[in-house]
């Protein structure tokens, strides 16, 4: 029988969900604001911070609405068609958990590699900032696509509740590696997981940094495929991103700046084939080479 999150199981994990939120959202976030002004780190500022929870904001209602129309409506109607797999309540959610880890990789993968969805995506990257409350700089118009990324799972006989369960769950882990008060873990831990250190690499504008560690809970997939790099005690973060925004306060400006951009690329097109290099090759492609991108700039640099 298909599965909602109106369900009472779907009832129960936003409750886990929103007990495990509170201290990140009323206690964390507080004391790494004192932290910081109190030892005049600057990690804050009233701008940027009101602009990261309106972003938070609107992500939050548009994925409201289309988690219950689109999201749990689309993985449905793909677990109606799962394989028969009997999983073990244990092996289950750890599956589900690296699973539903590999699948948010490949996401982020694709939001830094093909311009239309990094068009999405930077607005997560812009902020000059680097503090838990960017952590909450969401990118709006993300919802929209997530879900197709989750179907693969649902076809394993995981439940649409339990994989947007999981999905929630993580990203509040994601959200605690966004700060610069937490230096090197242990080194197994390093190996494994996601750190601020990894995290701090992954949100710097550095050439050598950029386009790096997209994991949200689990470091190995960047180890994996090629993407890790370690923070550099000689190559301290650069945050925001490399193109300036006109407007960065604007509230309609912040979230479409990019999509601008890209609409002027694709006027300089010459062919059907260069305004779709535009829509669907790396950000930074270029059809008169004018501008390059994060594999040419890492090339240049002998990286």
């Amino acid at each position: 029988m298909p599965d909602n999150y109106c369900t009472p199981m779907g009832e129960l994990h936003q409750q886990i969900l929103l007990l495990f939120s509170i201290p990140i959202y009323a206690i964390l976030i507080p004391v790494e604001i004192l932290l910081s002004n109190f030892r005049k780190h600057k990690f804050y500022s009233w701008k940027e911070t009101v602009m990261n929870v309106y972003l938070n904001l609107l992500n939050a209602g548009v994925d409201m609405v289309l988690r219950l129309l689109v999201g749990l409506t689309l993985l449905n109607f793909f677990f109606s068609y799962h394989l028969n797999i009997s999983w073990h309540p244990v092996v289950y959610w750890i599956v589900l958990l690296f699973g539903e880890d590999l699948l948010f990789w490949l996401e982020h993968f694709v939001d830094h590699r093909v311009r239309i969805f990094w068009a999405v995506h930077v607005t997560h990257h812009s902020s000059p900032e680097y503090n838990l409350s960017t952590g909450f700089r969401s990118s709006v118009l993300m919802p929209v696509y997530k879900y197709l990324y989750f179907i693969p799972l649902v076809l394993l006989n995981f439940r649409p509740v339990d994989v947007i369960f999981m999905y929630s769950a993580t990203q509040i882990y994601g959200i605690l590696v966004h700060t610069q008060y937490i230096n090197k873990l242990p080194r197994w831990i390093e190996y494994i997981f996601v750190t601020p250190s990894h995290h701090r690499v992954h949100h710097a504008s550095n050439t050598l940094y950029l386009d790096r560690n997209m994991g949200m809970v689990f470091i190995i997939w960047d180890r994996l495929f090629g993407t890790f790099t370690a923070e550099n005690p000689e190559e301290k973060p650069r945050y925001g991103i490399n193109k300036p925004i006109d407007k960065p306060y604007h509230p309609l400006q912040i979230v479409t700046h990019e999509w601008r951009e890209l609409a002027k690329d694709l006027k300089k097109g010459n062919s059907l084939t260069d305004k779709l290099k535009y829509l669907f090759f790396a950000p930074g492609w270029s059809h008169d080479g004018s501008t390059k991108t994060t594999k040419e700039l890492q090339k240049e640099l002998g990286k």
